[in-house]
């Protein structure tokens, strides 16, 4: 499915100023995104990565966020809310797949982690939709991450916004906006499994 497409009807179909709950990882994936939504809804960013590897990363990552929210100019306003620095929830739910290679069963289940509770949040504080910065990357399979979004908002009766931001460009306004912000921008999706990953191919004197 072209979920860029039905972004774009949806966001086309809206009669009135929506809330929306943004699930975002870091701040260069979340630029090109803000600057898109923030055209037709108050956007909230919620903060929740239990995968990052490091309180360090963690709050580094936070900071960035906090940091470009603050001097980017929106037409409409945008905050962001942590829930803080919580590995075990991401620990308890890879448990068994630690030997997975990355985009499989583990990235599944770190993706589902993150947007259930992103649902649970929406539904709670009465957003009216809920979605993920997560499709902007390229390494991510956007068909896995909006299946799981359609599955939430079935369940618990909060619309997911269907997207694949890394369409249209979306990715390369990533890149732009992060050099123009100086935004810190990691080399690896924020897991130890990830990061070792890296770290074997900077060995391996291979291109990341």
């Amino acid at each position: 499915m072209n979920y860029s497409v039905i972004l774009e009807d949806t966001l086309k179909n809206l009669k009135s100023k929506k809330k929306l709950l943004l699930h975002a990882c870091c701040a260069p994936c979340s630029s090109y995104v803000i600057e898109y939504l923030s055209n037709y809804f108050a956007i909230t960013i919620l903060y929740y990565n239990p995968n990052i590897d490091s309180l360090e990363e963690f709050n580094h990552r936070l900071n960035e966020l906090k940091r470009f929210v603050q001097e980017f100019k929106t037409k409409n306003p945008v905050e962001v809310v942590s829930l803080g620095y919580q590995p075990m929830d991401y620990l308890k739910v890879i448990k068994g797949l630690e030997q997975e290679k990355e985009g499989g069963s583990r990235c599944y289940q770190c993706f589902k982690l993150r947007l259930t509770k992103a649902a649970l949040y929406a539904k709670n504080h009465n957003f009216d939709y809920f979605t993920t910065t997560l499709t902007i990357s390229p390494l991510k399979n956007s068909q896995v991450i909006n299946q799981i979004g359609h599955e939430l908002e079935t369940q618990y009766g909060v619309n997911y916004l269907y997207s694949d931001f890394k369409k249209k460009e979306g990715y390369k306004r990533s890149i732009v906006l992060s050099h123009e912000y100086n935004l810190y921008r990691q080399d690896y999706c924020g897991c130890i499994f990830s990061k070792n990953a890296r770290l074997e191919k900077v060995k391996k004197g291979e291109t990341i």
